[in-house]
C-alpha cells in the first residue's frame, strides 16, 4: 500500500499502467483500474480537484466554491502512486512520459485524460478584462474567476447583460447558456428585468445542437425575451469603453460592438499544447482515439477518456462516466491478451438550468439522437431535474464516481423504460 504516497523529484519511475491527469476521467480511471491492477501511477500537478459542473450554480449564487472542490490527495486511491507534476512530453514510441521537473516515467499501459486547456489570448482584453475588478466581464469556466459571476450579478442595474459561445469546442456546451437563464431569472427575480436586455451570441448555427431541446430553449427564449445571435464569436473586449467586438463568422469582415454591463464569457478551449505537439494526436490536436473503443488508433497500449480525446461528442462529466466502463474493460482485455468488444455510443448528458427553479435534462449520443433516462419528457423544465442538478449529481461524483463504481445511467434507462419501448 503506497498510502497515496506523493512523490515529488524522484528521477525515474516505472509502472504497469500510468494514468495522465487527475481531473474527473484520470480520477475515475485511477479508481476503477486499481481495483484490477496494483502497479499504478496518476501523474496530476494540482492539488484541488473541483467539481466543475458546479460552476454554474456557483456563478448563480445556489452554491459555494467551498462545494466545489476537495484535495486531489482524498480522491486518489490510497494504493496509487501520485507524482504531483506535469506532464512535458510524450514518447509512446518507447513507452515513455517525461514531466516538467524532469522525472521519466515508463510504462506499459497508458490512459490519457489532460482535459482542455483555455485559449484566453484568442480573445483580444480577455484576459485583462477578467483581472479586471469592476470590469463586468466574468466567465464561469474557472475556478478563478466563477464568484465574480455573482458579484456582478448582485450589482447590476441596467444595460447589456451578454453571454458568449466561443469558436471552438468546449467543455460543457450547454454552460454559456445556463447562466444567461440564471441571470434572466435573477433579474426578475429582483424587479430589474426591464432594464435589462438579455444577449446570447453563439458561433454555432443553432441554440443547441440535438434539434428536440434546441427548440424548447429557442421558445423559452422567445417568451422570456432573450436575443438570440448566431455564427457570431467574441473577438476583442475594451474593458475601459465596456465594449465587445463581434466578428459574424459568415460574412467576411463584418463585425458588431456593443456596450455591455455584464459580459459572461466562455473562453475558447483547445487540447493542451503537450498533446498537440505529440505523436498522439490528430490534426486538430485532441488524442487520436477510436470513437468507440477509446483505444489509441496507432499506439495500441494507450486509451483516452474525457475531454483532450477525438470523441466527437460533447465534452462533459456524464460522457466521462459513459466512457470509462468502456475503457476499463477494453483495458483489461488488452492488457490480458483478449479482443476489445465494449463499444462508447457516445452518451453524454447536459442538465439545462433554465433559473432558479427548473431544469431540462438533456441527453444524446453521437447521432445527437435523445438517449433519456427517465421515462418522461425530459425537453420540459422540471423542477425534479433542477434538484437533481443541485443534489443528487454532486453526491454521485464524489461518493461513488470517484470511488469507481458509477458507469453513467445505462442501467438506470434499461429499469426505467423497461416494458415502455
Amino acid at each position: 500500500m503506497f498510502s497515496n504516497c506523493v512523490i515529488t523529484r524522484n528521477i525515474q519511475h516505472s509502472c504497469k499502467l500510468l494514468i495522465v491527469g487527475g481531473g474527473s476521467g484520470g480520477c475515475t480511471m485511477a479508481a476503477k483500474l486499481s481495483k484490477y491492477e496494483r502497479d499504478v501511477i496518476i501523474l496530476e500537478p494540482n492539488d484541488t480537484h473541483y467539481y466543475q459542473p458546479m460552476f454554474t450554480l456557483i456563478g448563480g449564487g445556489m452554491k459555494t466554491i467551498s462545494q466545489s472542490r476537495s484535495s486531489t490527495k482524498s480522491v486518489i486511491p490510497k494504493n496509487v502512486k501520485w507524482i504531483q507534476d506535469k506532464v512535458k512530453s510524450f514518447n509512446p514510441k518507447v513507452n515513455i512520459v517525461t514531466t516538467s521537473n524532469g522525472d521519466i516515467i515508463n510504462y506499459d499501459y497508458m490512459v490519457v485524460s489532460i482535459g482542455l486547456q483555455f485559449n484566453y489570448n484568442q480573445i483580444i482584453g480577455l484576459r485583462e478584462a477578467l483581472d479586471k475588478k469592476d470590469s463586468g466581464v466574468c466567465t464561469n469556466y474557472s475556478s478563478q474567476y466563477v464568484e465574480k459571476t455573482y458579484q456582478i450579478l448582485q450589482n447590476f442595474n441596467g444595460g447589456n447583460a451578454i453571454f458568449t459561445f466561443p469558436n471552438t469546442p468546449i467543455k460543457c456546451a450547454g454552460a454559456p447558456q445556463k447562466i444567461m437563464y440564471i441571470t434572466e431569472d435573477y433579474l426578475r427575480r429582483k424587479g430589474k428585468r426591464n432594464k435589462a436586455n438579455i444577449i446570447y451570441k453563439t458561433s454555432t448555427p443553432a441554440i443547441f445542437g440535438v434539434k428536440k431541446y434546441a427548440q424548447k430553449l429557442q421558445q423559452i427564449c422567445n417568451a422570456r425575451n432573450i436575443s438570440v445571435g448566431t455564427r457570431q464569436n467574441l473577438i476583442k473586449i475594451d474593458s475601459t469603453q465596456n465594449k465587445a467586438t463581434f466578428e459574424f463568422l459568415d460574412i467576411p469582415n463584418k463585425t458588431e460592438s456593443l456596450e455591455y454591463s455584464m459580459l459572461h464569457v466562455t473562453p475558447p478551449m483547445g487540447p493542451p499544447d503537450v498533446l498537440i505537439k505529440s505523436s498522439l494526436s490528430n490534426s486538430a490536436g485532441y488524442l487520436d482515439v477510436d470513437p468507440y473503443t477509446l483505444r489509441h488508433n496507432e499506439y495500441g497500449n494507450i486509451f483516452g477518456i474525457g475531454d483532450c480525446t477525438s470523441c466527437p461528442t460533447s465534452k462533459t462529466g456524464a460522457a466521462v462516466a459513459a466512457q470509462s466502463i468502456v475503457v476499463l474493460k477494453n483495458m483489461i482485455n488488452v492488457m490480458n491478451g483478449k479482443n476489445i468488444k465494449d463499444k462508447y455510443d457516445g452518451y453524454t448528458s447536459c442538465p439545462l438550468v433554465t433559473g432558479y427553479s427548473k431544469c431540462i435534462l438533456a441527453e444524446f449520443d453521437y447521432n445527437l439522437k435523445p438517449l433519456e433516462t427517465f421515462p418522461i419528457n425530459q425537453g420540459n423544465e422540471l423542477r425534479s431535474m433542477l434538484l437533481m442538478k443541485k443534489h443528487v449529481l454532486p453526491f454521485i461524483y464524489w461518493n461513488i464516481m470517484l470511488k469507481g463504481y458509477w458507469n453513467g445511467p445505462k442501467t438506470i434507462r434499461k429499469i426505467m423504460h423497461f416494458g415502455l419501448d
